[in-house]
């Protein structure tokens, strides 16, 4: 659990500089809800208003309060000096003193990797976004975006079909923005992290959604753009990622289309351009197997194993083969070569004739 004083410091609005100084003048982050006046006038940064904000915030019961909440609410919070608090977000310039969190803290220090774009895509996009988070979760990479309309929730809710998730707010955990999403946030509680840096009722201010995008980017390895227009906060997130070291990745798209002039950009300023997810992969050195690979690795059911064995890892095998070696009635049949298509296990390399497509991160 964060400590209080830390907390506390979400309720300030003072800029990395001035908080920077409260801790180094305290040292301990509790020690400053002791403070006295005469304590903060020793620190130069700080005004006469940020001085008197000071002392009437900790004195009001609006702190309280966001402390019984917290507890009232099960919500964990993380602070810098948490060992948990996950480690990607440290390295970035100015990190956020506290997270708060609804979900699993475990899940912020697994392989992250996020997909964003815009809140009005086209079916392309919300298809691609869909596709690219549902065969990446299954590999067992967690997808970051930040809840939003559109291909956010697209990555979201693939993510939730077979793996985690975890979403970033530009407002308070207990102010979910857009409301639509309430019932998928709590989906995703329950299936990996909802997180915010803002107090638990904070208002999605326009101001805050920047702040939120450096966490998206902050967290992960990567970041994948889907769809976006030449000014969007998807193309803020990858300029962020570049400046945090992170690997930045674009889908190309109609050369016509206004959701494809932020993808066009990026891959012009040096953004890997991927049309799979083997070029995602590939940048991070997760090798491709044709043999090996367990089965349980895509959470297949006992009909999808027993095809997956039958076919082969590099020789095609047809439909014919495969209805007598499984054992499974021709009607059913298709479905489960759909879906394995779908899980992205299996392809089609020529008319109902198929080959494992197999992955295993290294």
């Amino acid at each position: 659990m964060a400590k209080k004083g830390s907390i506390f410091f979400n309720f300030l609005n003072l800029g990395p500089k001035k908080i920077n100084n409260l801790i180094s003048f305290f040292k301990d982050p509790d020690n400053i809800l002791k403070g006295s006046a005469n304590d903060l006038r020793k620190i130069p940064s700080l005004t006469g208003k940020d001085i008197d904000n000071f002392i009437t915030l900790r004195d009001s019961s609006i702190f309280a309060k966001e402390l019984e909440l917290i507890e009232k609410e099960g919500i964990d919070c993380l602070d810098i000096f948490d060992q948990d608090y996950p480690m990607l977000l440290k390295e970035i310039v100015n990190p956020p003193l506290v997270i708060y969190l609804k979900g699993n803290r475990e899940v912020l220090n697994k392989f992250l990797f996020a997909i964003v774009g815009t809140r009005i895509p086209s079916i392309y996009g919300l298809s691609i976004a869909h596709d690219f988070s549902y065969r990446l979760s299954l590999l067992g990479i967690v997808i970051v975006s930040g809840l939003a309309r559109g291909i956010d929730t697209a990555a979201h809710k693939a993510a939730l079909e077979n793996g985690e998730t975890v979403a970033v707010l530009g407002s308070g955990l207990l102010n979910v923005y857009p409301k639509e999403n309430e019932k998928v946030a709590q989906s995703i509680a329950q299936r990996g992290a909802v997180v915010s840096e803002f107090p638990l009722f904070s208002p999605p201010l326009k101001e805050n959604f920047p702040r939120r995008n450096r966490i998206v980017s902050g967290l992960s390895r990567g970041v994948l753009v889907v769809e976006a227009a030449a000014r969007s906060g998807a193309l803020i997130t990858a300029h962020l990622a570049c400046e945090q070291n992170r690997e930045v990745f674009a889908i190309p798209g109609k050369a016509d289309s206004p959701l494809s002039k932020g993808t066009h950009i990026l891959i012009r300023e040096g953004a890997k351009l991927v049309d799979s997810i083997e070029d995602i992969l590939e940048e991070f050195n997760i090798q491709f197997e044709a043999a090996g690979q367990k089965a349980q690795l895509f959470n297949l059911n006992l009909q999808e194993k027993r095809v997956f064995e039958v076919i082969g890892a590099s020789e095609g095998v047809s439909l014919e083969e495969i209805i007598i070696r499984s054992n499974i009635e021709y009607s059913f049949l298709n479905k489960v070569v759909l879906d394995l298509q779908l899980k992205g296990v299996i392809k089609e390399i020529r008319p109902n004739c198929y080959v494992k497509t197999q992955i295993t991160a290294n």
